[in-house]
């Protein structure tokens, strides 16, 4: 009999019993929890004292005996294969440390400390909320199950294996890189050839490699005031001078503020966090103020698909004529974020040194992930999934936008280009963080604006709602509760 500890089936899970067998039993093995010179119970034993179906022990047995785990011999049973815990470091006995004088003092080693950096915290379990005006998550029904399943199945098939297996070294998937340059840049008119554009593990990594490359001690980049908290925590890691720039209700103001700037980032079509759009004439005008003072722009055209104008803006990139704008995508915003797929367009020899940068980071991202990508992009299930989205984010925009009116009026501006959030603006004597707290007891998540600010004064009565990853008959109570919060402060 093995010991009852080994082994803990959950009937509720989502795994097969005969799974948990199995992964449970390797792990047994692997911890050299099972004997090598015994044989392990008879398939009716186990069954027997797992209280599972003797088919279920006897199948997982199978599995185990083709992967190698255990051997067969003939009328003793199932052995545990020694080959397979070959290479497998044996624990040894720790010798008792005299004094702790050797143990390395990290507080003194750590040049930077990036987890006191103040970041936007998230619920992990935010699903199991009612309320929850959470930003940048996707509730689960609008998840492109079925479709993205297929791309992934046809991305594992024996021939797409042989291609997507081999070492790259530091090239991207070309069916990747082509759909983005036919299918994706194109609907914001932007257009560039395949040594213009990098793959990237997300819009974050795009902007920590930018940063990396670009910026030293001698370099002033402008960001955004508020603005998006992580842009701003990848620039402070390094050399660089950082400086606030102001938003008003047409984005980024375009004053003496910027001429001393070398590079600034910048989110003309949805200002993060506000939700303006910058006018046609403010992008011509910065994109010529730029050139005047030698100044690369970084946009991120975050949540472009999302607008409900029948006639969008263009992108900054696309009225670029002296390749001053490097263009940030992502396709977090529309698949899912836990997908970590980005792309960044750039001049062809700057995506050179960004390429080989990204080779001594992580050497390129994983290819079977893009190959299931570019099928999904490719069969035009992107696209659909996009026009399912701007039809739920539409009504959900203009179900919300309704509730902040009835519910607290002149709080919130709704966004002339679309989005997922409405950013708002509470009385002048409201603590989001508090609010918070409190929201979060009853059931409803928001986020306190004050982290998105650069000033240690910030403003502490903003926070931004989403709608991505609420139910829309959620959104009027949900709204309604929030202002009962406020008002009983």
């Amino acid at each position: 009999m093995l010991p009852d500890q080994l082994f803990h089936l959950d009937p509720d899970s989502e795994h097969s019993l005969q799974k948990q067998i199995r992964e449970q039993m390797v792990h047994a093995i692997l911890s050299g929890n099972i004997p090598l010179d015994k044989p392990l119970p008879s398939s009716r034993s186990l069954s027997s004292q797992l209280k599972v179906g003797r088919n279920t022990v006897i199948l997982a047995y199978e599995h185990l005996l083709n992967s190698g785990y255990l051997l067969s011999q003939p009328r003793k049973g199932y052995f545990v294969d020694p080959d397979i815990l070959k290479g497998t470091a044996s624990p040894i006995a720790t010798p008792r440390r005299e004094s702790m004088s050797a143990t390395p003092d990290w507080s003194l080693k750590l040049k930077q400390h990036p987890s006191q950096q103040l970041n936007i915290v998230k619920p992990r379990d935010w699903q199991s909320y009612p309320y929850p005006f959470i930003y940048g998550q996707i509730s689960a029904e609008l998840f492109p199950l079925n479709h993205w399943r297929e791309c992934c199945r046809d991305a594992v098939s024996v021939s797409a294996v042989r291609g997507w297996s081999v070492d790259r070294q530091g090239d991207d998937y070309p069916e990747l890189v082509e759909q983005v340059r036919t299918r994706l840049l194109p609907r914001r008119s932007v257009w560039a050839d395949p040594d213009q554009i990098l793959v990237t593990v997300g819009a974050q990594h795009a902007l920590y490699l930018i940063t990396q490359l670009l910026l030293d001690k001698t370099s002033t980049i402008g960001l955004e005031n508020p603005g998006y908290v992580d842009v701003r925590n990848i620039a402070s890691l390094g050399p660089a001078a950082v400086k606030p720039l102001a938003v008003d209700h047409q984005g980024l103001v375009l004053d003496e503020q910027i001429d001393d700037c070398d590079y600034i980032y910048v989110t003309p079509s949805h200002q993060s966090p506000t939700t303006v759009t910058m006018p046609l004439e403010n992008r011509y005008a910065l994109l010529k103020k730029a050139a005047q003072s030698d100044i690369v722009l970084i946009e991120d055209d975050y949540e472009s698909e999302f607008n409900y104008q029948s006639n969008p803006l263009p992108a900054l990139k696309s009225l670029d004529e002296n390749d001053r704008v490097l263009y940030v995508g992502s396709l977090s915003k529309t698949i899912s974020p836990g997908l970590r797929m980005g792309y960044l367009v750039g001049p062809a020899e700057l995506i050179r040194e960004l390429r080989s940068l990204r080779r001594l980071m992580l050497r390129h991202p994983a290819v079977n992930n893009q190959h299931s990508m570019a099928l999904f992009l490719a069969r035009g299930y992107h696209d659909s999934h996009v026009r399912k989205l701007l039809h739920t984010y539409k009504e959900r925009h203009e179900v919300m936008a309704a509730a902040l009116d009835k519910y607290m009026p002149g709080s919130a501006r709704a966004p002339s280009f679309g989005g997922s959030s409405f950013w708002v603006e509470g009385p002048a004597e409201l603590d989001a963080k508090e609010l918070a707290q409190r929201a979060t007891q009853r059931g409803l998540i928001l986020e306190p604006g004050d982290v998105h600010f650069q000033q240690h004064d910030a403003p502490r009565n903003f926070f931004r709602l989403g709608f991505s990853a609420i139910q829309t008959e959620k959104i009027e109570p949900g709204v309604q509760l929030l202002a009962q919060l406020i008002h009983q402060r």
